[in-house]
């Protein structure tokens, strides 16, 4: 049987409460850990490159700094490295909560392994994560700082991982899990969702799928959707969903091919 590979994202809304300050939500971690764990249990041939948000972790020191604009002068590289350092906590909670749930995670830090030019990821260490998955770990990215040939450095969202990953791995499907339960037309009054998007709908571009409300310095939801919309347009077979993870069990059913949320395809 062919193994299928999926990327996967817990969006930082999702594991930090986004409106306070280098606070996780640890319940919500353990939990998402276990349906991770119940869905690669369930099919073995199921292999999941995973990835996270910054939530207030990252996102609030990135705004202070203003780093994803460019890291010049010493107290910007000052900023770039608390960014930094903000980010990893994160990631080693949500490591800790895959640990602890008996699943092999194996955290690749952007800022070591990835180089950016104009907050593009520009080269990256494919071989290692690749030898990563091959002997079925768990490889953990996450919303990072990075060094920027034009900018002196950025930050690249988690999103902009994926896309620098997409072309060497060949993912079917990009989840992203959030609190939203997909794309609104008319956020933020949350009336109309949209179940499909394609990108000659162009939707983008009409003006209600807006960004965070929370600080997000990577753009927010518009974003999200530009990115996915792109990736699934130059990359024949791959599809995107943005859906909502805190529904207990629905990570799991995104996970074993459910569609959730809002479906992107070409």
């Amino acid at each position: 049987m062919t193994d299928e590979l999926v990327f996967l994202k817990l969006g930082g809304s999702l594991i930090t409460d986004k409106n306070r300050p280098y606070t996780a939500r640890t319940e919500k971690l353990a939990q998402l850990a276990q349906e991770i764990k119940s869905a690669l249990d369930a099919k073995p041939t199921l292999k999941i490159l995973l990835g996270h948000g910054s939530g207030s972790f990252g996102h609030v020191a990135a705004k202070k700094h203003g780093t994803r604009e460019g890291v010049r002068a010493r107290e910007q590289w000052l900023g770039f490295v608390e960014v930094r350092y903000q980010a990893a906590e994160l990631n080693r909670l949500v490591v800790q909560a895959l640990l602890d749930a008996e699943l092999p995670a194996l955290p690749f830090p952007p800022s070591a392994s990835i180089l950016a030019d104009e907050r593009k990821a520009s080269k990256n260490n494919v071989d290692i994560l690749r030898r990563a998955l091959d002997a079925n770990l768990l490889p953990v990215v996450y919303g990072d700082v990075a060094f920027d040939a034009t900018l002196g450095g950025t930050i690249l969202s988690t999103e902009d991982i994926f896309a620098a990953y997409v072309p060497h791995f060949a993912p079917k499907r990009i989840l992203l899990a959030g609190l939203e339960a997909g794309v609104w037309e008319d956020f933020p009054a949350r009336t109309k969702l949209l179940k499909q998007i394609r990108p000659s709908a162009d939707l983008a571009a009409r003006g209600g799928i807006q960004g965070s409300a929370s600080a997000d310095v990577t753009g927010g939801m518009k974003s999200k959707v530009e990115e996915m919309l792109a990736l699934v347009q130059a990359n024949e077979g791959l599809s995107a969903q943005i859906f909502s993870a805190e529904e207990r069990g629905a990570l799991t059913r995104a996970l074993r091919g459910e569609n959730m949320g809002t479906l992107l395809t070409a």
